[in-house]
C-alpha cells in the first residue's frame, strides 16, 4: 500500500490526514510515478485552507521527482524506471501518483531529486514573471518582495543573472544576508519600512520597472508606489492576508501602471510553452540558480512542513521525501 495526504476539509495544518492507499493503473496518454521528492509550495497552504479549489481525493503537492512505474495506453518516448519531473497538478503528496505523459519531463539520473522537487515550480513561475510579465534583461530594475523565500531566493538569483538591478525585502537581517548572495544589489528590511520612501531615494526618484509581489495584504498598495509610470506590478500570492479591493485608480491613469495577476498554474496548462519552459528552468539550475533546501520532510510530517512554512521562519525551499 502507498501512503497520500488529504485534506479532510478545509483549514489549518491539522486537517491534513495521512491515508493508505493501493497503487493506481493509468488510464490512456498517463503514466503512474513513484516520487523521490515532493516540493512544498504556498499554493498547497491555499489549497488546504480552501482559497483555491482542491479536486478530489483532496491531495495537495504540484511538483516532484520520481521514476516511471507504469504507463497507459498511448504513450511514447517515456518508459518505466525513467526519472521524470513534473509541475502544475495537483496530487503529488503521494507514494505514487498518476500524471498526463505530456508533463513528464525527462531528467538527468545525475540531477538532484530534492533541488529539482524543491525548485522547479518556483522556478517556473520566475520564467513566467522574468520573460512573459516583463522583460527583464541588463538595466531592468526588479523589485522583488520576500526575497530571501523559496521563490525570492530564484527570482533574485535569475533576474541579477539577466543582468537586472535586484532591490529586495526581507524580514530580518539573516535573511539580508541570502538575499545578498543571491545577488540582490539592495536589501530593505523589516517589515513596517517604508517602501516607496527607500525605493525613491535608491532609484534617484525614478522608481523600479518591474515589482514582484507575493505579499499581498496591506503590502501590494506599497507596492504600486514603487513602480515608475509605465511599470509594471505583478501580484503572485497572498502570503502576507488577503488583498483589500484595489480601485482602478490606484493603477492609473496618473501612475499608469500595468497590472498583472499571472498565474504559474495557468502557464502550466500550456502544452506549447510548458516543455521549453521546464527545460529551461533545468538548464538555469545546472548554472547553480535554484532555491536552497531548508528542510527535508518525511512524507508522513506534511502537517509540519506546512507549519514551518506558514511560520515565515523558513529561508528557501522545503520538500517532502517519500
Amino acid at each position: 500500500m502507498d501512503l497520500a495526504i488529504r485534506v479532510k476539509h478545509p483549514g489549518g495544518a491539522e486537517q491534513l490526514e495521512a491515508a493508505q492507499c493501493p497503487p493506481q493503473s493509468p488510464g490512456k496518454g498517463g503514466i503512474r510515478l513513484r516520487h523521490e521528492a515532493i516540493g512544498v509550495n504556498f499554493l498547497d497552504i491555499y489549497h488546504r485552507k480552501g482559497l483555491y479549489p482542491l479536486p478530489a481525493p483532496g491531495i495537495p503537492g504540484v511538483e516532484g521527482v520520481g521514476r516511471i512505474e507504469a504507463l497507459g495506453e498511448g504513450v511514447e518516448g517515456l518508459e518505466p524506471g525513467q526519472r521524470v519531473a513534473y509541475a502544475g497538478l495537483a496530487g503529488g503528496y503521494a507514494t505514487t501518483r498518476l500524471l498526463p505523459a505530456w508533463r513528464a519531463i525527462p531528467l538527468p539520473e545525475a540531477a538532484d531529486s530534492t533541488v529539482v522537487a524543491g525548485s522547479l515550480l518556483r522556478g517556473l513561475t520566475a520564467h513566467m514573471l522574468l520573460t512573459r510579465s516583463y522583460p527583464v534583461g541588463a538595466g531592468t530594475t526588479v523589485l522583488v518582495h520576500a526575497a530571501a523565500g523559496g521563490l525570492g531566493t530564484i527570482v533574485t538569483r535569475w533576474a541579477a543573472h539577466l543582468g537586472a538591478c535586484v532591490i529586495g525585502t526581507v524580514g530580518s537581517p539573516d535573511k539580508a544576508a541570502l538575499a545578498m548572495d543571491c545577488g540582490a544589489q539592495h536589501v530593505l528590511v523589516g517589515r513596517d519600512v517604508d517602501y516607496a520612501a527607500q525605493i525613491a531615494a535608491l532609484t534617484k526618484g525614478r522608481g523600479v520597472d518591474f515589482a514582484i509581489d507575493g505579499i499581498g495584504g496591506a503590502t501590494l498598495a506599497q507596492t504600486l508606489a514603487c513602480v515608475r509610470r509605465f511599470g509594471t506590478v505583478a501580484s503572485i500570492g497572498e502570503a502576507g492576508g488577503p488583498i483589500p479591493p484595489l480601485a482602478v485608480e490606484a493603477i492609473g491613469p496618473v501612475r499608469a501602471l500595468n497590472f498583472a495577476r499571472p498565474s504559474v498554474i495557468a502557464y502550466t496548462t500550456e502544452r506549447d510553452t510548458y516543455p521549453a519552459a521546464v527545460k529551461a528552468v533545468l538548464a538555469i539550475m545546472d548554472e547553480g540558480i535554484a532555491a536552497p533546501l531548508c528542510g527535508s520532510y518525511p512524507l508522513a510530517h506534511a502537517a509540519q512542513a506546512h507549519r514551518d512554512l506558514e511560520s515565515g521562519e523558513t529561508a528557501g525551499a522545503i520538500v517532502l521525501v517519500p
